[in-house]
C-alpha cells in the first residue's frame, strides 16, 4: 500500500495536535493492513487476524491522539454500524465523522464483505470517540480513524470469519469488569402501553390489558406515557414532579397487577422537567437546553440537585409502589455537542461524568430495593459505558414497520453484550390478518418481543396468532438470544438470520432464500426451526444429510401437515407466518 494520507480531501477534517504517522504493522498483517498512529503507538497481535492498537499522548497528557488504518476494499459489500438506518452504503473517506458519546452511539463499525465475511471490524475502548469510515477514491481502499483525547485503544478484527462473530467478540472485550446482572424476567415477552393506550391510563385499562396479556404469555407491562398526569394533549410539560395523578392509590394498583402474575414497569422522560410541573421552578435553572417544542427544559446532571431530585422520583417507583423496573426514555438527550459551562453548583466537569453519577444512583436504589428489578434502555443510547445501569435496550420507535423493526433488533443484538434486547413495540390495524401478526412477530424473533395492540379487540384467530409466536419466543429463549447468532446480508436488511444454541437452531426466513441444514450453517442440531415470514411458502432445504422427520404449523399455531424429507434438496411448504420444526431422525 501507498501512504496517501496528503492526498485525501478532508472537509470534516478535525483539529489533532499531530499528523498520524506511519507504524509498522506485525507480519501477518502486512499487505492487508496500513497503520498510521498520531501519538506514543503500541501494537499487540491478540489473534488470527486481530490486533489491537494504543495510542497515547506523547507528553502524558490530555492531547488528541488519533489512530488510522486503511485495508484494500475488495469483495465489500456494506458498512455496519450500530446505529438507525447505519448499515448498508459505503460512505467516502470524506464524509462527515460520527460523534460517539456515553448517550449516542457505540464505538464500533464493520467492513463486511461477500458471504457475511469480516473484511475489517474495529471498536475502541473510550466511550466517546470520533470515529470515520469510508472509501478513499484515489486507491480504492476503504479508511478507518478513531480519535480521542489522551490515551485509546482500538481493537481491528480483519480475520474474516462472520462479521456477526467478530462483533460478539469485541462487545465480550467491552464486558470486561462491567457488572451486569439481567433478570430472566428481561428476555421475556411484555406489553406495552403507548401505542395501544398512548396516554390515556387508568388503573383499569392497566389491569385489564395486563390480564388479557398473562393469558397469551406476557410476563410483564411497561405503563408508558400519561400516568403522571391527567392531561391528554401530549408533549412533556407535566413531567418532572412523576406524581401518579393518572394512578391512584399506586401501590393497591400495582399489587392487583402482581396479584396477575405480572410484573410491572413504569416510564420516565428522564431528562426532562416541564413548564406545567411543580419543579420547574427550582430546576428549571439548570438547563442543559432549552427543549421550549417539547414545553420543557433537559436538566444539566452535572448539578448534584438535579441528581438528587431525579433519583429520588424514580427509585421511589420500586421503593414505595412496589414496581418491578423503569423504563428510562430520552437518555440520548443529554448527549449535547456543546453544553454551557457548568456553573458553580456543579460537581462535574463534563456531562457524561454527571449522567453516570445521575444513573449509577438510580440503578444503585432500584437493585437494593429490589435486586431483580429491571431497567429498559433504548437506541440510539446503546452506549457499553451504559451497561452497568440497564437490563435491557430496546429498538427505537417505528411503529408498524416490521422489517425497521428487524434491524434495528438485530443491528442492536450484534453488539448488545450482557443487555436483553427488545423490539419496537408491535402494533396492528384491526383488520391486520394473522399471517401478518405471525410476520410481525418472526421479524423480531431474535429480541424480545413487546406487544403494543389492545388485546380486548383481537379476534380469536388474531390471539391465537399472538400466542402461538410468544409461546415459540418462550420456549427457545436460551437459543434466540444466548445462542451463537448469525445474521446473513446486512445490505439487504437482513433478508435471513439463524441462532445456534445447544442442540436446537433457530432460522427466520424474510426473503424466499434456502435454508442450509448441515453442520457449517446450522450448527450441531437435534431440532431445527424455520420461521417463515416470506410469501413464497417452497423453503428448500441445502447441504445437509440424510432426512428429517418435518412439522409444519401455521400462523395460528395449527398442524398443517407431517412428511419426512432430505436435508439436501428437500422442498418444504411453509405457509407465511408458519413454523417449519425438523427433527433427525
Amino acid at each position: 500500500m501507498t501512504d496517501t494520507s496528503e492526498e485525501i480531501w478532508e472537509p470534516h477534517a478535525p483539529a489533532t495536535t499531530a499528523r498520524p504517522r506511519r507504524v509498522d504493522v506485525p507480519a501477518p498483517f502486512a499487505g492487508r493492513l496500513e497503520l498510521l498512529v498520531a501519538g506514543t503507538a503500541t501494537v499487540d497481535v491478540l489473534a488470527e487476524g486481530v490486533v489491537e492498537v494504543t495510542a497515547e499522548d506523547p507528553d502524558g497528557g490530555t492531547g488528541d491522539v488519533r489512530i488510522e488504518w486503511r485495508v484494500p476494499c475488495v469483495d465489500v459489500t456494506s458498512f455496519w454500524t450500530p446505529e438507525p438506518r447505519g448499515t448498508g452504503w459505503l460512505p467516502a473517506s470524506w464524509s462527515a465523522p460520527r460523534r460517539v458519546g456515553l448517550s449516542r452511539g457505540a464505538p464500533v463499525a464493520a467492513l463486511v464483505g461477500t458471504g457475511d465475511t469480516t473484511v475489517c471490524a474495529f471498536a475502541a475502548d473510550r466511550e466517546e470517540v470520533l470515529a470515520s469510515g469510508g472509501v478513499v477514491e484515489e486507491t480504492g481502499e476503504f479508511r478507518f480513524w478513531v480519535q480521542a483525547a489522551g490515551r485509546l485503544t482500538v481493537r481491528i478484527d480483519t480475520s474474516g470469519r462472520h462479521f456477526g462473530r467478530s462483533l460478539a467478540e469485541l462487545a465480550g472485550w467491552w464486558a470486561g469488569d462491567r457488572p451486569v446482572h439481567v433478570p430472566d424476567a428481561a428476555r421475556l415477552p411484555a406489553y406495552s402501553t403507548w401505542y395501544a393506550l398512548h396516554q390515556n391510563i387508568t388503573p383499569e385499562s392497566v389491569e385489564r390489558q395486563a390480564a388479557l396479556g398473562k393469558e397469551l404469555g406476557l410476563d410483564t407491562i411497561i405503563v408508558d406515557d400519561g400516568w403522571m398526569t391527567t392531561d391528554r394533549t401530549r408533549g412533556y410539560a407535566h413531567c418532572g414532579d412523576w406524581e401518579p395523578h393518572s394512578l391512584p392509590d399506586t401501590a393497591a394498583h400495582v399489587a392487583r397487577v402482581h396479584g396477575l402474575g405480572v410484573q410491572y414497569m413504569l416510564w420516565y422522560a428522564l431528562p426532562f422537567v416541564g413548564k406545567d410541573s411543580a419543579a420547574w421552578a427550582e430546576l428549571s435553572r439548570y438547563a442543559l437546553v432549552d427543549a421550549a417544542h417539547m414545553g420543557a427544559v433537559v436538566v444539566d446532571p452535572r448539578y448534584p440537585a438535579v441528581r438528587a431530585h431525579l433519583v429520588d422520583r424514580l427509585a421511589r417507583a420500586v421503593e414505595e409502589w412496589g414496581m418491578d423496573g423503569l423504563k428510562v426514555d430520552f437518555v440520548d438527550w443529554f448527549g449535547v455537542q456543546d453544553p454551557p459551562a457548568p456553573g458553580p453548583e456543579a460537581d462535574c466537569a463534563t456531562v457524561d461524568e454527571g449522567l453516570h453519577l445521575l444513573l449509577a444512583g438510580i440503578r444503585r436504589r432500584t437493585a437494593a430495593a429490589a435486586p431483580e428489578s429491571m431497567i429498559e434502555h433504548r437506541q440510539p443510547y446503546v452506549s457499553p459505558g451504559l451497561w452497568p445501569y440497564a437490563t435491557m435496550v430496546r429498538a427505537v420507535d417505528c411503529p408498524l414497520s416490521p422489517q425497521e423493526n428487524r434491524q434495528r433488533v438485530l443491528d442492536t443484538r450484534l453488539i448488545a453484550g450482557p443487555l436483553a434486547v427488545h423490539s419496537d413495540m408491535l402494533m396492528w390495524h384491526p383488520a391486520e390478518p394473522v399471517e401478518q401478526i405471525a410476520c410481525h412477530l418472526i421479524n423480531v424473533l431474535f429480541g424480545v418481543p413487546q406487544i403494543s395492540v389492545d388485546l380486548a379487540v383481537q379476534s380469536p384467530a388474531q390471539r391465537e396468532a399472538l400466542a402461538f409466536w410468544l409461546g415459540v419466543s418462550r420456549a427457545h429463549v436460551d437459543t434466540l438470544q444466548l445462542g451463537e447468532f448469525r445474521p446473513a446480508r446486512p445490505d439487504l436488511g437482513y433478508p435471513m438470520a439463524v441462532a445456534v444454541g445447544d442442540g436446537t437452531t433457530v432460522v427466520a426466513r424474510y426473503a424466499a432464500l434456502p435454508v442450509a441444514t448441515g453442520t457449517d450453517g446450522a450448527g450441531e442440531w437435534r431440532t431445527l426451526l424455520v420461521a417463515n415470514a416470506d410469501a413464497d411458502p417452497g423453503v428448500r432445504l441445502t447441504g445437509g444429510r440424510g432426512t428429517a422427520e418435518a412439522t409444519v404449523q401455521d400462523a395460528r399455531g395449527r398442524t398443517v401437515g407431517t412428511s419426512t424429507v432430505h436435508l439436501d434438496g428437500g422442498l418444504v411448504d411453509v405457509p407465511r407466518g408458519g413454523l417449519l420444526t425438523l427433527r433427525r431422525v
